[in-house]
């Protein structure tokens, strides 16, 4: 059983193998063709590595992706609609007298979807909806104060 294989450079040095395949042999005896190792070599011109690239980058290897550029923020805050919570009331929250208290303090919640239930969310941010729609039913949202708007209030007041 053959257990190392040589490469195939140190393969085809004998007779008959002049030409490593391109067919020339003048100019395409080394790897400076071919390339090299890893993505080298996987310019616009060449469809070498092609099935790699598409197998490890889902074919967003090449060209322009989007019109932001790299070094723009995305925005990655948290947000989740009011009927995502209303669905999926049991996992978010638990029930108290008061009705039902949710903690999604890193979230904004969204006022897509009908709330049915009294629910006392505790959160980031909200949009009116979202807020208009939670007071109908009886509940609230329960945002954090600023602390610089806190401040200059307070500042005011003793200035008067």
């Amino acid at each position: 059983m053959k257990t190392h294989k040589r490469r195939k450079s140190s393969r085809m040095h004998g007779r008959k193998m002049g030409s490593h395949g391109w067919g020339a042999r003048k100019k395409h005896k080394k790897s400076g063709h071919r390339g090299g190792k890893g993505m080298s070599g996987s310019g616009k011109r060449a469809d070498h590595k092609k099935t790699l690239v598409i197998k490890l980058y889902g074919g967003k290897y090449f060209g322009k992706q989007g019109i932001t550029s790299k070094g723009t923020k995305r925005d990655v805050r948290n947000r989740i609609n009011l009927h995502k919570i209303e669905s999926n009331i049991e996992k978010y929250g638990k029930k108290t007298t008061q009705g039902f208290e949710i903690n999604l303090s890193s979230y904004k919640i969204l006022g897509t979807g009908d709330v049915k239930n009294k629910l006392i969310i505790k959160a980031k941010e909200a949009s009116k909806s979202a807020i208009e729609k939670v007071k109908k039913a009886g509940g609230e949202i329960q945002l954090p104060v600023p602390k610089e708007k806190t401040e200059k209030k307070e500042s005011a007041e003793e200035t008067q």
